[in-house]
């Protein structure tokens, strides 16, 4: 399976680092959905999620008819994914996952999500924004800002930001309790260990993140890493309603082929370098990051 290219400005990334909205307003017609190559390797985890039927998650009595159709209505402006309206299923035709944010409630009244990053869509339904972003370490400019922020978000303008992290994975879909058991690099499991719809997590089953590599050989081990980064959006949904479709692309890319020039190392270096224990730890980053930084500092001359 092809891996789609991670096509992600280093400019992006925050010098020093810095856990903020980031929020960038995008000129009216620029294209905020990608379509999916049906052979690539994020297709296949998309499928599995959709086959499972564990990438939908609604608020009962919410109806996400009008959101569907602002998708739908988008893709037809931007020609992209034209065979949504056909056969393909909205999970499938494009590389973004979606979730609605409600300007009335700000809360997540549904969500159409198959490749989360280390959180559970099923667990953050219904949530309003200040408990969505609880978990988030060094949140207090996000908590103190977020009634303004679902005001801007839902305002009917479109929006951007962009979120990094390394991985030691190179799996799309980080669901916590997706994979009981991580059989290496390059293993890809079925998604039936997730509860049935509805059903509580039994004990124990969040699984840990994907171990980093062992080896203290700063080389080898970025060998083994990742970057991934998401571009999330906001566009309105219109129709009379308070609504936005907020959107997630995942991109996700061999370390040592993306920080492939002294510029790039250097900016990957200087945030990493800025960034708390708090946020390490978040981002599951504490253990490997005096390896990355030995590798990327190497790398900046």
């Amino acid at each position: 399976m092809r891996r789609i290219a991670l096509d992600f400005d280093f400019s992006r990334i925050a010098v020093p680092f810095r856990m903020q909205p980031g929020l960038l307003r995008l000129a009216e017609g620029t294209p905020q959905l990608t379509p999916l190559d049906p052979g690539s390797a994020l297709h296949a985890e998309k499928r599995l999620v959709v086959q499972a039927g564990q990438s939908r998650h609604c608020v009962a009595g919410f109806d996400p008819t009008p959101a569907i159709d602002s998708i739908a209505a988008r893709a037809r402006l931007m020609r992209a994914g034209e065979q949504f309206d056909t056969q393909t299923p909205l999970e499938l035709a494009f590389e973004e996952d979606f979730a609605v944010l409600d300007g009335a409630t700000g809360t997540l009244p549904w969500l159409c999500v198959c490749v989360p990053s280390h959180w559970a869509p099923e667990d953050k339904l219904g949530l309003d924004f200040a408990a969505l972003h609880g978990p988030v370490a060094d949140n207090a400019a996000l908590l103190a800002a977020s009634r303004q922020l679902v005001a801007l978000a839902t305002g009917g303008e479109c929006w951007e930001r962009f979120v990094w992290t390394v991985t030691p994975s190179p799996r799309y879909d980080q669901h916590p309790r997706r994979h009981p058991r991580d059989d290496g690099p390059h293993a890809l499991h079925c998604v039936s260990a997730l509860p049935p719809e509805g059903a509580a997590a039994r004990p124990g089953a969040a699984r840990r993140r994907a171990p980093w590599p062992a080896t203290q050989d700063a080389e080898a081990f970025a060998a083994q890493c990742f970057l991934r980064a998401e571009r999330q959006t906001f566009f309105p949904v219109g129709q009379s309603t308070r609504q936005a479709v907020f959107t997630i692309r995942v991109m996700l890319g061999p370390l040592v082929q993306v920080a492939n020039t002294p510029a790039k190392a250097r900016r990957l270096h200087d945030s990493l370098a800025s960034m708390s224990d708090g946020v390490l730890a978040y981002k599951g980053l504490l253990d490997a990051c005096p390896r990355l930084l030995r590798w990327l500092k190497a790398r900046t001359g």
